[in-house]
């Protein structure tokens, strides 16, 4: 089923991008009803049975959303609509999301045997619930303005950023969708646009994916991890996240240029970053964002002194990390982040800064070592592998070697074969890492005649012979 969903985006995505300019040579508007279609057989493909949940969701917002715009122009104070909209999102992700996580919390601390509702998580949530929570207070400020539902429905929906983002906003997208001039065939970004795309999936199928095992077999048996395992499993999650977040990003700007339209970077070399606030404006772009403009900054931001700032840093990142799912590995994640805020700002203060290689070393480690507790299904077996990254389990390379082997004895050299290159592939991953540019740099600049033409194509065959083996990305169950 997996191979059959990456073939259907691969014969959805031209189909799409075709249908879209071929419409829009007679309407503007019936392109973009095109494309909010489009978008819903998308969404559809992957939980059909969603789809109503989802379009629910868009008409209670737009109908929000129009009554705060309408106020707004008025000069009508309507932040008890305001409050109603954004009750509506949260309640609807909290009962997805949240509400077996806090029964089986309340039957731990009182005893009690309340049954769990099991509810599906629906693909997307979190990130079309966030785009629209932007959308009603961007309204309800006077910043943002639709009076369209097929416009409205489009910008929920396009199918781009639909399931693991990046977080959009109305102001941002709707220019595009309504400028003419965008709404003609450009063979220069349908070219880039493919190659943002290949290297997207590149990212995702020959390094995330060849990656995924090893992390996988390390977070499996966290309490029997020596030092090199220990070392291993963290670097091999470390890499497979970024590739596999930063990969489906790719894909989706890709995705969407090839049709004309600019959504917003979400990554900037990440791994670069000399302290944790850097890797805040360079990780998961749109969320950061967001939680400084709606979450950071309505908590006081930094203009009710440093106490209120700070608090301000561990609110924000414990609810981010909430965000990411419904388990306390999540909220000790965002929680480790806003601590490392309060400690960035606090060694600031004292003026001796770290020459730059050297934190940005520090900055690395200390985010793959969060990232532990990120993937760890417990914060016990989170503590168990860090414990070994530390040394503190032992150390035994030969072992460790045969025991990724899958093997009760050491390995031979040919039997290394396969793990010996998944660690080529782990250090080329790390380079590549730390290297400035960034595949959207690279797509915006690289000539697309010649040699790179012949390699990109060698690259997305590459992708295309080892998509079969591929695995879901790990934000669609964000």
């Amino acid at each position: 089923m997996l191979f059959n969903s990456y073939a259907f985006v691969l014969a959805f995505l031209p189909a799409a991008v075709a249908g879209y300019f071929l419409v829009a040579r007679r309407s503007h508007l019936g392109a973009n009803a095109f494309l909010a279609a489009a978008s819903l057989v998308f969404y559809a493909w992957w939980r059909v049975e969603l789809v109503a949940l989802l379009l629910a969701s868009a008409a209670v917002n737009f109908a929000v959303g129009r009554r705060l715009s309408r106020a707004a122009a008025a000069g009508r104070d309507a932040r008890a609509m305001l409050f109603l909209g954004v009750a509506f999102d949260l309640g609807l992700l909290g009962y997805f999301k949240y509400a077996d996580f806090f029964i089986a919390n309340w039957n731990t601390l009182s005893g009690a045997h309340l049954p769990l509702l099991e509810v599906a998580l629906p693909l997307g949530i979190s990130f079309f619930t966030f785009t629209q929570v932007a959308y009603l207070v961007d309204a309800w400020k006077g910043k943002a303005a639709e009076y369209s539902p097929v416009n409205y429905l489009l910008f929920v929906t396009y199918f781009p950023h639909l399931l693991a983002g990046p977080i959009i906003h109305h102001r941002e997208m709707m220019p595009q969708f309504a400028d003419p001039r965008l709404k003609r065939l450009d063979w220069e970004n349908v070219a880039r646009g493919l190659v943002l795309f290949t290297l997207g999936l590149a990212k995702k199928v020959l390094v995330a994916d060849t990656l995924a095992p090893w992390a996988d077999a390390g977070f499996a048996s966290a309490h029997a991890l020596t030092l090199a395992d220990g070392w291993i499993t963290m670097l091999a999650y470390a890499m497979q996240l970024v590739y596999d977040f930063s990969g489906y990003t790719d894909m989706a700007l890709g995705a969407a240029l090839m049709a004309n339209i600019r959504l917003p970077i979400n990554f900037d070399s990440p791994y670069r970053s000399a302290d944790i606030r850097e890797f805040w404006r360079r990780w998961h772009i749109t969320l950061s964002r967001f939680l400084r403009d709606y979450v950071y900054i309505p908590l006081g931001g930094n203009r009710r002194g440093e106490a209120r700032m700070l608090a301000a840093f561990l609110v924000t990142f414990t609810l981010g990390g909430l965000w990411h799912g419904a388990a306390w590995t999540f909220v000790a994640w965002g929680a480790i982040h806003g601590t490392a805020l309060v400690v960035v700002h606090f060694w600031r203060k004292l003026g001796r800064p770290l020459p730059r290689p050297v934190a940005i070393g520090v900055t690395a480690l200390f985010v793959a070592a969060a990232f532990v507790v990120f993937r760890a299904p417990t914060l016990a077996d989170a503590g168990s592998v860090l414990a070994s990254v530390a040394g503190l389990n032992g150390f035994d390379l030969h072992l460790a070697v045969a025991q990724w082997a899958g093997l009760a004895r050491p390995a031979s050299i040919g039997e290394r074969a396969p793990e010996l290159g998944t660690l080529a592939v782990l250090a080329a991953a790390l380079a590549i890492a730390f290297m400035p540019r960034t595949s959207t740099e690279l797509a915006a600049t690289v000539s697309l005649r010649g040699w790179p033409r012949y390699a990109f194509g060698g690259l997305l065959a590459c992708g295309l012979v080892f998509i079969e083996n591929a695995s879901p990305f790990i934000y669609f169950i964000f």
